[in-house]
């Protein structure tokens, strides 16, 4: 869009994927999208099959003004506690567009530092903005395909799971396979996994 001044005004669409998960890194994506090209199609990544998904991110990444994705990993979740470390995942998506936006649509109730190189970026925290905004939606599709791809390579180095299947979410049979063999290098320490289990 543009202002009275005739300057652009870009506005970067902002979701996460992998908050509510035992294992695995959270994943957040930013996406500026092209008011000239219409991606059709276009809703939270929860509603859409994964072949879907697949071939909205390929259209996403190639007709965007630009977009990033950016992760923080389990060593950083443990450490800093998920809803910092989710903020923090947010804030390098941002850092990592080609162009610095001057609206940021978050979804959630929750906004990143939005602070860049002196000065501040404006925000709004939209729940349920996935299925409300399109540059959200945009987000969250390629923050889950991102991860998703992520598991399953996971699934590979940590059999015995069925990351390919449950991404890392607690399922009954995730909660039931650490049950039985214990925790792996990717699942989040702090979040008291073995007490979870004790309690099912």
């Amino acid at each position: 869009m543009k202002n009275s001044k005739n300057k652009m005004e870009f506005v970067a669409g902002i979701d996460e994927v992998g908050r509510g998960c035992l294992a695995g890194p959270v994943v957040s994506a930013a996406v500026i999208l092209d008011e000239n090209y219409k991606i059709d199609g276009l809703n939270d990544s929860k509603k859409l099959t994964e072949k879907k998904r697949n071939k909205l991110a390929r259209e996403i990444k190639a007709y965007s003004l630009a977009w990033a994705i950016a992760w923080s990993d389990v060593a950083e979740i443990d450490c800093l506690n998920i809803l910092s470390a989710t903020m923090l995942s947010m804030r390098r998506s941002i850092l990592g567009l080609k162009i610095l936006p001057l609206l940021v649509l978050v979804d959630g109730n929750t906004l990143p530092n939005l602070c860049f190189f002196g000065s501040r970026i404006q925000g709004k925290a939209i729940i349920g903005g996935d299925s409300k905004f399109s540059s959200i939606s945009a987000a969250s599709i390629l923050a889950k395909v991102e991860r998703d791809v992520f598991m399953v390579k996971c699934n590979i180095l940590y059999p015995g799971y069925s990351f390919d299947k449950n991404k890392g979410y607690g399922t009954a049979e995730h909660i039931k396979n650490i049950d039985n063999i214990g925790l792996c290098n990717i699942h989040r320490k702090s979040f008291n996994i073995k007490k979870t289990i004790a309690l099912t």
